[in-house]
C-alpha cells in the first residue's frame, strides 16, 4: 500500500488552474444539495431567515406542495365536494354514476335496511340513517342537475 501511495499523484494530468482550484478549501462544495437548490420543484427558495432549522424550511416547502397537489387533484378530477365523496361512498356508488344511478342505489338500500322492509329488525337504523342523509346531501348536488 506505502508503495502505491509513494506513486500516486492526485494532480496528474491536470493543468495549473484545475490544480488551484482543486487545492481550494471551497471545492467539491460549489453543488447545492437537491432540497436546498431553488428549482428543487417545490416552489421558490425559501427564506432562510424566516427559519431557525434548515429542516423547517424544507418540510414547510414540502408541506405546501403536498397541499397544492392535493387541491389540484380534487379540482381537476372530482365533480363532487369531499362531504358529497364522502356521500357516495356511503351509497356504494362509483364517481361516474348519474341520477338515476343514485335514486336506484338509493331506492336498493332502504329497502335492506328498513325496518318495514326486513320484519321490524331494527338493528340497521344507524345505516339506513347514513343512506338518508347521504341521498338528501346528493340529491342536490350540482353534479346531478
Amino acid at each position: 500500500m506505502r508503495q502505491f501511495n509513494a506513486g500516486y499523484d492526485y494532480f496528474d494530468g491536470m493543468n495549473a488552474e484545475e490544480i488551484f482550484e482543486a487545492q481550494s478549501p471551497l471545492h467539491g462544495w460549489a453543488s447545492t444539495t437537491r432540497a436546498f437548490r431553488p428549482d428543487a420543484g417545490v416552489d421558490q427558495a425559501p427564506r432562510w431567515a424566516d427559519f431557525s432549522d434548515p429542516l423547517e424550511a424544507i418540510s414547510a416547502r414540502a408541506r405546501a406542495h403536498v397541499r397544492e397537489r392535493r387541491q389540484n387533484m380534487r379540482s381537476n378530477t372530482s365533480r363532487f365536494t369531499p362531504a358529497e365523496e364522502r356521500a357516495m361512498g356511503a351509497l356504494g356508488l362509483d364517481m361516474d354514476a348519474d341520477r338515476t344511478n343514485l335514486r336506484r342505489r338509493y331506492t336498493e338500500l332502504v329497502r335492506r335496511f328498513h325496518p318495514d322492509h326486513n320484519g321490524g329488525d331494527r338493528s340497521h337504523e344507524g345505516r339506513l340513517q347514513q343512506v338518508v342523509d347521504a341521498y338528501q346531501l346528493l340529491r342536490k348536488a350540482t353534479a346531478f342537475a
